[in-house]
């Protein structure tokens, strides 16, 4: 079996509108303890990343602990956002509910669901290729990590994804038996 514990990151400064280089706030920076706690004792054998800043530095504390470079992987990264929207337009959860009511919407330059997905089942099978019967930690977001719940849980939507839009950082453990999830465990580490 492979064991992967998606970790997605810790709360982000949103006045930095830059999504690659999107820092922690101190509050996401002090939690990042919580990840480290928590994958203590999974016995991780490699801790990889999207490559944005917010993700990398979520798991980086538990990966210099361990002695582990975070290998950043270009496929794990978080829809690119239309330039016309952000997290603070008016009508930014209304352009959300829409993207997953129809996984091919978008509104101007901005990545689909469908895309976002595609491009991280993508990365997971390279990933589970690689590190077949390991344990890893892999730095994610909030969209990214709620498409990869989707494929393997179709009946994950719009309400699940608002249900843990304020979690950060939050944990999902998916289980493999070579490319076939078989289990899907959804972890709020704020809750012990």
């Amino acid at each position: 079996m492979t064991n992967i514990y998606f970790v997605r990151h810790a709360e982000s400064d949103f006045s930095v509108h830059d999504g690659e280089t999107r820092p922690l706030t101190a509050k996401g920076r002090s939690d990042c303890r919580l990840v480290t706690e928590f994958l203590s004792d999974k016995g991780i054998d490699a801790v990889l990343s999207s490559p944005y800043k917010r993700a990398v530095d979520t798991v980086a504390d538990f990966a210099a602990q361990n002695n582990f470079e975070v290998v950043k992987i270009d496929g794990f990264r978080e829809r690119k956002s239309d330039s016309d929207w952000s997290r603070h337009h008016a009508h930014f959860f209304d352009f959300i509910k829409h993207q997953w009511a129809d996984f091919n919407y978008t509104h101007s330059d901005g990545e689909c669901l469908a895309d976002v997905q595609a491009r991280n089942i993508a990365a997971l099978n390279d990933v589970l290729a690689v590190y077949k019967n390991q344990n890893i930690a892999i730095g994610t977001h909030g969209t990214a990590l709620s498409t990869i719940i989707n494929h393997y849980e179709n009946t994950y939507g719009f309400e699940d994804f608002m249900e843990m839009v304020n979690i950060m950082p939050w944990v999902v453990k998916l289980v493999f038996v070579g490319n076939e999830c078989i289990e899907i465990q959804k972890i709020n580490i704020f809750n012990k």
